[in-house]
């Protein structure tokens, strides 16, 4: 009888830029306004899987600077990385896939948009290091508190 290898299996295969956009809509006139510009960054996490024990993790990354209402530079950034996760109990895969592969990816993410913004003429943008765990921990508790609430019988629209 032949034995199956059933030892937890937790590998990148690799990392990648999936997309990168860089915008400045208001450029050159943008560039000689003095003043200093907001800086307002967004972060998304996605996982899914590729092929039996595959799967693609990937960080999204907006940042978006303005100065009052005029855009200076918008750029969008999606790193992605590949890992092999086999033989890992349901309970663990998801704090796997939502913690622990966004940890590794998102580094690359912080170089990436950071070299850019340098090389669009700006100063770079460092992106804060981001606690995966509580952002993890966050979006279970907004979807254990969304499930608990009733649905509405019809689509509410607010003027």
């Amino acid at each position: 009888m032949a034995e199956t290898n059933l030892d937890p299996v937790f590998q990148i295969q690799r990392v990648y830029l999936k997309d990168m956009s860089l915008e400045q809509p208001n450029s050159p006139e943008i560039l000689l306004n003095q003043e200093q510009p907001s800086v307002e960054i967004q972060l998304g996490v996605d996982a899914k899987p590729v092929a039996e024990g595959l799967f693609e993790i990937t960080v999204t990354a907006m940042v978006h600077t303005k100065i009052e209402d005029k855009t200076v530079f918008l750029v969008e950034a999606k790193q992605a990385g590949i890992f092999e996760i086999r033989n890992i109990q349901d309970e663990q895969m998801s704090s796997l896939l939502g913690i622990a592969c966004p940890q590794i990816v998102y580094p690359y993410l912080r170089s990436n948009v950071a070299d850019v913004v340098q090389r669009a003429g700006f100063p770079p943008v460092h992106m804060a290091e981001i606690n995966f765990q509580a952002m993890y921990e966050q979006q279970q508790a907004d979807a254990a508190m969304a499930s608990a609430m009733p649905l509405p019988e019809a689509p509410q629209i607010i003027v």
